[in-house]
């Protein structure tokens, strides 16, 4: 724990916020997709779709400009998730800051323990990663909801997780500070240019395989693919729970 984490720990220790409506409020926040990661997802499907008010040439240059902004928003968002848990697998194991002893009387019940396996690193925040990424990129297509998406992953994803003790603040900060850098760039217009053609070029001769396929994407994104990930997990442990 560096001495920031600890100063900003024990700072927020001090404003005694452990009521028990607080506190199921802060766990709601962090489970639930519908207050984590689906408005953001939802911000894209609007990027996508909304109405272009210049006609022609120029209106169809600027819907594919969005369209691009929207694919490499996913594409960096995939990427910094990918990233993310590498990082917390290669890099030295951190406890989360829930499970150190000496920081127990610093959060809230432990039954928030529920929300994460003790075996996951703490560093760095995959949420802050992904989320963060996506939020750049939003900013990229529109700068109202870059901002709220900007304000969103940090008041609604980030603050819970450190309030509930999943987290160190410099875990969120370095996640949230890689998904950026990643997002800047796959923004290179070249990067974008060359991630986003074969998938527009996809939706327009397969509309309906796309956004089917574009649902799915939307869907596991939105869950951070806990689902795929778990049956995964399940996949490469089958021969233990068979003994």
């Amino acid at each position: 724990m560096t001495s920031f984490d600890e100063w900003l720990i024990h700072a927020m220790s001090r404003l005694d916020i452990h009521s028990p409506l607080f506190v199921r409020a802060a766990v709601t926040l962090a489970e639930f997709d519908l207050t984590r990661g689906l408005p953001l997802v939802t911000l894209l499907w609007w990027i996508w779709f909304r109405p272009e008010r210049r006609i022609g040439a120029q209106g169809e240059a600027a819907r594919r400009h969005a369209r691009e902004l929207v694919i490499a928003a996913i594409v960096g968002g995939l990427i910094a998730l990918a990233i993310g848990r590498l990082l917390a697998h290669e890099l030295p194991f951190r406890l989360r800051p829930i499970f150190e002893p000496q920081l127990h009387a610093l959060y809230p019940p432990p039954n928030a323990k529920v929300l994460l396996p003790r075996t996951w690193s703490s560093f760095p925040s995959d949420h802050a990663m992904l989320w963060g990424a996506v939020a750049t990129a939003i900013l990229f297509a529109s700068r109202p909801a870059g901002i709220y998406a900007l304000l969103h992953v940090i008041v609604l994803i980030c603050l819970p997780r450190l309030y509930l003790g999943l987290h160190y603040p410099t875990d969120l900060l370095a996640g949230l500070a890689l998904g950026a850098c990643i997002a800047c760039l796959v923004n290179v217009p070249r990067i974008r240019a060359l991630v986003s053609k074969p998938v527009l070029a996809f939706a327009e001769c397969c509309p309906g395989l796309f956004y089917g396929a574009a649902f799915l994407v939307s869907f596991e994104l939105a869950t951070q693919f806990d689902e795929l990930r778990l049956l995964a997990f399940g996949l490469t442990h089958i021969g233990h729970y068979a003994q």
